[in-house]
């Protein structure tokens, strides 16, 4: 589930509605309604698990991707698929719900019922599991199909003719996206689907035959059955698929990711659990500015009424079942349940044309604690109960389709009409969103759209280097962006650009996608008290790549071509030693990949390295592998580097990222080293620590032995834990001061060390850190900005006056010296901000290979 604070119901609307804990044990069910809670997060908003994610997942997650894409078959699309082994630890059993092993087969009776019910494995998880897509519509032909699609592209990229055309009127059929089981321990959802699935594959009413005639309804059936099967609410790698539409590192997203763009839903359900009673978006403030919000709000507030009216006619009661009356938070909340970022699916999905977008929590809690310590009577009851719950959803979305076909379609019609004519966005009010009560000045977010974006080519303007914009540039791509590259140098609102600069023309039909990622966001601190996860995330500041804004003007007889990829980057020269940058991950990698072959690379003094010109094929290898450019030089270099094992205590997303730029990565914690820890047998050159490895809590011989590992090692250290062992191993000599623990997004840097050399002047942080009062030996690596370092995101002070921007500013965010380096920062956050990775990286090779940080400059 979504997770946040409960606040008071617009008064003026509806008296505020009790909402149990996501946490709360019902024993009974009575026990629900009386004693209401109001919601808090799961835990930490931020992530500070340890991870333990296997390598061999983090591999497939980077090299899996999804197949869903457009097609030329007509329904139905039979297949038998082959059976996955019996697993009696799928913690779905317990609770009477459909184990993972049981649903190939059920997806095979169901393709038997008869012509409506088609399925297609659209990829497999982290964890190698398929991930299946079932479509149920009326049969088409090749033919219908082909038709289907040429409408579907129609009314993306020609929306103006898409609104005039009689066919799409009369024949296309309303997409609509079900997507079940993000979160691994929130079931229900799955089993909900399968059950409408096998109803809507045999029915014989009119209203169905007309819904299937004019629709085509796709269900994710589980979108994470890694989680699914191990009752975990991430993945195998670890991560929170509903935090990763931004950066789409996992194959889930990917697929998820893939099925918006081909199939371009109208609607969306997301199912999840657990909010009593059940939570139905629209959400409160603050709405995303990039929205066509008006659209959405006004189909969204409509389709959430009625799944409230199907939900409660359930006849659930607080007093017989424990189930509150549902809720819609636009309504019936004033903040902390926003649909501010693009991470979470319906707020995704919004970029890709859909209308009608919801996150659904259904009422009764069977995970974490209820899962261990209710028996299991109540735990099916409950399971059942939201099971019955997500279907009325679902059912009650299909009538809203079936009876606003016409409308939802038009509308989507719309989002990409005003994206392609650059026409403005329509503010929220009572006069523009009628029928939807409530609305003031509170819900209007809107943005000024510029002309474009230009992406440099590398070397131009910018030292930054081409394998960030290269990797910006298919990323939006992979996003349905539409991209464009001069064939020569051109003139674009006064400014010269050069030949092979990319160009994001915004007047495109998902021109909020691009902006979305592209921009520099907002600081919305003042706007409200809290937000629900991350307020900013640009792509355009943190992924290392120059990203010019150009505010106004006219790309008539520019000298753009659409591309379809971004240009290699890949370049050895013919002769001589060769330089390679590390200011991009995937130099970073190319780097690792050399000393796994045993290259003797050297430190260049410049902050590179230098390969000797005996290895050009091995450097060769590594440019097209990692699509990286190396120069050529008469360096010589410094100190030789080698290859580092890494011991790791840091999050899902840490590991992730340091696997990703090639380091041997062996993750610890607490309880590892509390298990007896073998530092010799491990090899490990380097210790990172961010979440999981407790100092105090460390048996006498643990203690010991991480002390002695220490004593001649290197260590880095983010956040408050990594400075907390700094602190008990006695290291640098600095004082951390913690921020407001809620704040996040993207800040100004200032960066004055070898370990930020040519870093951008960006950087991310959650629950910010800073150091004051360096001792002996302390560098500065890099500072927050003075005045206010916040770009965009949400950093207030707290309550006293402490922990806000004011007081970082000017503050050191990254500091080093005696083998230490400190990070205030979240430099490898979910595994975001790639123009930060190298960071850590030069970090990690700093204290590995220097008796001090001092003399690696």
């Amino acid at each position: 589930m979504r997770i946040t604070r409960s606040v008071p119901a617009r008064p003026a609307l509806i008296a505020a509605l009790a909402l149990a804990t996501a946490g709360s044990l019902l024993l009974a069910p009575g026990a629900a309604g009386a004693d209401p809670l109001p919601v808090t997060r799961e835990g930490s908003a931020l992530d500070d698990r340890a991870a333990r994610a296997p390598e061999s997942a983090a591999r497939r997650a980077l090299t899996a991707d999804s197949s869903t894409g457009t097609t030329t078959r007509g329904y139905p699309r039979r297949q038998t698929l082959s059976p996955d082994a019996h697993n009696p630890g799928d913690k779905s059993l317990k609770l009477g719900l459909t184990p993972y092993h049981a649903i190939a087969p059920k997806l095979n009776a169901l393709q038997r019922l008869g012509d409506r019910v088609s399925v297609e494995v659209t990829g497999r998880s982290a964890g190698g599991h398929r991930l299946y897509l079932v479509t149920v519509t009326a049969p088409e032909t090749t033919r219908q199909a082909r038709a289907q699609e040429r409408m579907r592209d129609l009314i993306e990229n020609a929306p103006a003719a898409a609104a005039k055309s009689r066919e799409i009127k009369r024949e296309y059929k309303a997409p609509v996206f079900v997507n079940s089981n993000i979160h691994g321990n929130e079931w229900e959802g799955t089993d909900a689907s399968l059950k409408v699935i096998e109803q809507l594959a045999t029915a014989k009413d009119a209203k169905t035959r007309d819904l299937l005639a004019h629709s085509r309804l796709y269900f994710n059936i589980t979108a994470n059955p890694d989680g699914r099967v191990a009752g975990t609410r991430a993945n195998a790698n670890g991560f929170d698929l509903n935090r990763d539409f931004v950066t789409a590192s996992q194959p889930e997203t990917r697929a998820m990711r893939q099925i918006g763009i081909g199939k371009q839903p109208a609607v969306l359900l997301d199912l999840h659990g657990y909010v009593n009673g059940t939570l139905i978006e629209p959400t409160t403030p603050p709405h995303g500015e990039n929205y066509e919000y008006d659209l959405f709000l006004k189909n969204s507030y409509a389709n959430a009424l009625g799944m409230e009216s199907a939900v409660n006619a359930l006849g659930y009661t607080p007093a017989k079942d424990g189930v509150e009356a549902a809720q819609i938070p636009f309504r019936d909340q004033e903040e902390g349940w926003d649909d501010w970022p693009p991470i979470f699916t319906p707020q995704y999905a919004a970029f890709h044309g859909t209308v009608a977008a919801h996150t659904v929590e259904i009422p009764l809690a069977v995970n974490n604690e209820e899962y261990d310590e209710l028996p299991v009577p109540e735990l099916r009851r409950r399971s059942a109960v939201n099971t019955a719950v997500a279907g009325a959803a679902i059912r009650a979305t299909l009538d809203h389709v079936r009876e606003h076909r016409g409308a939802l379609i038009t509308d989507q019609i719309e989002v990409f009409r005003r994206g392609a004519t650059g026409a403005a966005q329509v503010p929220v009010s009572p006069e523009t969103v009628p029928g939807v009560p409530g609305i003031g000045p509170e819900d209007v977010y809107t943005t000024t759209f510029p002309r474009a974006y230009v992406i440099p080519p590398a070397g131009a303007r910018t030292q930054r280097s081409g394998p960030a914009a290269s990797r910006l540039v298919d990323h939006l791509l992979a996003n349905g962006v539409r991209v464009t590259r001069a064939t020569r140098p051109f003139r674009l609102a006064g400014r010269a650009h050069p030949g092979g600069s990319y160009v994001i023309d915004m007047h495109q039909p998902k021109r909020g996608m691009a902006n979305v990622l592209l921009a520099d966001g907002r600081d919305i601190s003042g706007k409200v008290s809290v937000m629900y996860d991350i307020s900013g995330w640009s792509l355009g500041s943190l992924w290392g790549a120059t990203v010019e804004r150009v505010p106004s003007g006219s790309l008539r007889g520019a000298p753009l071509r659409p591309v379809g990829e971004a240009a290699p980057v890949t370049h050895v020269p013919a002769h001589g030693d060769l330089r390679l940058r590390l200011t991009d991950p995937r130099e970073i990698a190319a780097l690792n990949s050399l000393l796994r072959q045993g290259v003797p690379v050297r430190r260049a003094a410049d902050g590179g390295v230098i390969v000797p010109a005996s290895a050009r094929r091995e450097a060769r290898s590594a440019a097209r592998a990692h699509d990286v450019s190396f120069t050529a030089t008469r360096q010589r270099g410094t100190a030789p580097l080698r290859r580092l094992r890494v011991a790791a205590a840091v999050t899902p997303g840490e590991l992730f990222a340091l696997r990703e730029m090639g380091f041997d990565v062996t993750p610890v914690s607490t309880a590892v080293l509390n298990a007896g820890f073998d530092w010799r047998a491990s090899g490990a050159d380097v210790l990172f620590v961010s979440a999981g490895l407790d100092h105090a809590a460390l048996t006498a011989p643990a203690r010991q032995a991480l002390d002695t590992f220490l004593d001649g090692h290197g260590l880095v250290g983010r956040g408050a834990t990594g400075a907390a062992l700094n602190a008990a191993a006695g290291r640098l000599a600095v004082e951390p001061v913690e921020g407001n623990a809620d704040a996040n997004g993207v800040v100004r840097v200032t960066n004055s060390g070898a370990v930020t050399r040519d870093a951008p002047d960006r950087g991310f942080v959650y629950a910010p850190l800073w150091f004051t009062d360096p001792g002996p030996g302390v560098r500065v690596e890099q500072s927050y900005a003075t005045g206010n370092p916040l770009v965009s995101g949400h950093w207030r002070p707290l309550g006293d006056g402490t922990g806000g921007p004011a007081a970082a500013a000017g503050q050191a965010s990254v500091v080093s010296g005696d083998r230490t380096v400190l990070f205030g920062t979240e430099p490898l956050f979910r595994d975001h901000p790639k123009g930060e990775f190298p960071q850590v990286a030069r970090a990690l090779f700093t204290v590995a290979h220097s008796a001090s940080v001092k003399e690696s400059g």
